[in-house]
């Protein structure tokens, strides 16, 4: 397989995310990926769900750009169980959150179905002190490869929505199956709080301000031009790195939903 680096095309400036792809680019899906994501005459241009799924197999590097600057909450991070045997992520993308469980587990099973992304996460984890913990492996959320009661935490981050393509009354039952009884199954960053809340999940929420924190603020005029144009004046004005999820009108990634399994 060519790396992910290689198989992605120069950025374009001033292509915001909705005008990047065409039906020309749906071919990049497996067969498994069209049967979820794809519906007669879809259209990336209307469709921002799909201009997603396709921004992570066309342009992996880009995204992780982008989800380096969104930072989780420190204190999210530290509430999530530790020393436990087994952690599974699913969705775990280039490894926003999949580095910060590398020291809260014996063993963490990512799993990820965009092929480009376990590439790039890969090579992050060949560079990481205990990067042999994890084991990144192919799955979607309503099919996890993985037995009943394997894992002590289940979590994943900004990846989960009622839609079945993405998780689904399916995917959150895959997560409470392969949760061991007494464990916890947390949903990082959602943004379907009274659908989660209406299945027994509980939310937390870590106070404090938060920003989106580019390298550079020719940056952050770049990335904020691709993903939230509508910002895109406001930020260049301010000639900042740092960017307020005000701004954008974002929640900021300071919530957690969770459930602990019953026996």
């Amino acid at each position: 397989m060519a790396s992910a680096e290689a198989a992605e095309p120069p950025l374009r400036p001033g292509h915001c995310l909705s005008s990047r792809y065409a039906s020309a680019d749906l071919d990049v899906f497996t067969d498994a990926e069209r049967r979820r994501f794809l519906r007669d005459g879809d259209d990336p241009g209307r469709d921002a769900e799909l201009a997603w799924e396709l921004l992570y197999r066309r342009e992996p590097r880009l995204y992780d750009r982008l989800v380096s600057a969104e930072r989780l909450h420190p204190d999210l991070v530290a509430w999530l169980p530790g020393g436990v045997e087994r952690i599974v992520e699913v969705g775990a993308g280039a490894g926003r959150l999949t580095l910060e469980l590398l020291e809260r587990a014996q063993a963490v099973w990512a799993i990820e179905p965009a092929a480009p992304l376990r590439e790039l996460l890969l090579e992050k984890l060949s560079r990481a002190t205990r990067g042999d913990r994890v084991r990144v492996i192919d799955g979607f959320f309503d099919e996890l490869p993985l037995a009943d009661d394997f894992a002590d935490l289940v979590v994943t981050c900004s990846a989960f929505t009622p839609d079945p393509a993405h998780g689904g009354e399916r995917g959150l039952a895959e997560m409470e199956r392969v949760c061991r009884p007494g464990g916890r199954v947390a949903i990082v960053w959602p943004n379907n709080l009274d659908w989660l809340a209406a299945r027994g999940y509980r939310r937390v929420s870590f106070a404090g301000d938060m920003f989106l924190e580019f390298a550079s603020p020719a940056e952050a005029v770049e990335l904020i031009e691709i993903f939230h144009p509508h910002a895109a004046t406001a930020v260049r004005d301010g000639g900042s790195r740092r960017v307020p999820y005000s701004a954008l009108g974002v929640n900021p990634p300071r919530d957690v939903a969770y459930k602990v399994i019953s026996a």
